[in-house]
């Protein structure tokens, strides 16, 4: 019997992945559930796998700290011996982690069909990791689920073998399913101490890494001209302890600080925020829905959402203070109206994806 084999590592692939399998139990079409356990915290994984009201994974992997080098070989090991046993028809992978490039190895060499989720997104920052796997897997994949035109143009000037297909991006999806669930479940609201302010995210490596970006990025966040909520990701929290910064951080009047929230709690967030400052790239994403509809500073030096730039919601101000001090509070005083529309579709992306699974490999 034929069937597919989702995978996920960490919560953006969760997130963008839910939509996926509710499509397949929609059609009734047979899949197994992995969890690779990139993100091993409890925190980072298996709550918000409870909070989508997702059901358990089929299998699931411990790991424990490591170099991304040997993460990425560990999960390549169990994979193969997972795909192997099983042999599912087609293998589902969803962006740019260490989890998606191993899990779509282990698939090539097992001579497995690969469906790349999100394919197509390019930085050009060739520092990013994240840039590496993406285009690593986009190059070995059967099916390349492109979110918009430009990231099909991307595939096709760089020739890729497999099928491209324009599906819109299923964070969008995942926004219009997921939201009516927070606001309905999530208590965050009650702990925010401001009326109005700026939701805060920062933990790319080229960003913490480095001490004097990361003394910059808090820099903005302590001197910002709205007071910023910051879920405070647990790689910025080590960097920060490392160079004895956090305390700094924790005790400034103009910076509400949280632990990693789940994933209802930060829709909320930034359904109720005025300003979204970030080096994420799904948030990016997520703020162009139509019911969070926020503007974003995005504190990198590029972007591989520049659907988002060009459609108004984000500007990249990387991470100068002076400029990203300006840019936020440009943002303030100009208040421009946003598009109603996304650029990463209208919310049908997993039942476009699904569909195309279901003809091309199924049939």
């Amino acid at each position: 019997m034929k069937s597919a084999m989702v995978i996920v590592g960490t919560r953006p692939e969760i997130v963008k992945m839910a939509p996926i399998i509710r499509a397949l139990k929609k059609e009734a079409m047979p899949f197994t559930f992995v969890h690779c356990g990139q993100h091993y915290d409890y925190n980072m994984s298996q709550q918000f796998i409870e909070d989508l009201e997702l059901q358990k994974p089929d299998f699931s992997f411990k790991l424990r700290a490591a170099s991304p080098g040997e993460q990425t070989a560990r999960i390549m090991m169990r994979m193969d011996r997972l795909l192997k046993r099983t042999k599912p028809s087609i293998v589902l992978v969803e962006g740019d982690t260490n989890t998606v490039l191993a899990a779509a190895l282990a698939a090539n060499k097992t001579g497995l069909p690969i469906g790349h989720v999100e394919a197509g997104l390019r930085s050009y920052d060739l520092r990013m990791p994240e840039e590496h796997n993406r285009r690593l897997t986009d190059h070995i994949s059967n099916f390349l689920f492109s979110p918009t035109e430009y990231a099909k143009a991307n595939l096709e000037r760089e020739n890729v073998w497999g099928k491209v297909f324009v599906t819109g991006n299923t964070v969008i999806d995942a926004v219009n399913q997921h939201l009516p669930i927070a606001e309905r479940k999530s208590t965050i609201s009650k702990q925010i101490r401001f009326e109005r302010f700026a939701l805060a995210t920062v933990h790319r490596a080229e960003n913490v890494d480095d001490l004097y970006v990361l003394k910059n990025l808090m820099s903005i966040m302590e001197e910002s001209p709205f007071p910023v909520v910051y879920p405070m990701h647990p790689r910025t929290r080590k960097r920060l302890r490392h160079h004895k910064l956090l305390k700094e951080i924790e005790s400034c009047e103009n910076v509400q600080v949280f632990p990693p929230l789940g994933y209802l709690d930060f829709l909320v967030l930034m359904r109720q925020c005025t300003l979204i400052l970030t080096d994420s790239g799904g948030i990016q994403e997520e703020a162009t829905a139509p019911s969070i509809r926020k503007p974003v500073l995005v504190l990198r030096l590029s972007t591989e959402r520049p659907e988002a730039v060009e459609s108004g919601f984000a500007r990249v101000v990387g991470t100068n203070k002076d400029k990203a001090l300006a840019a936020i509070n440009e943002v303030f005083r100009k208040r421009e109206e946003l598009p109603h529309a996304s650029p990463y579709g209208n919310g049908d992306a997993a039942e476009k994806i699904v569909n195309i699974v279901k003809s091309e490999v199924f049939a």
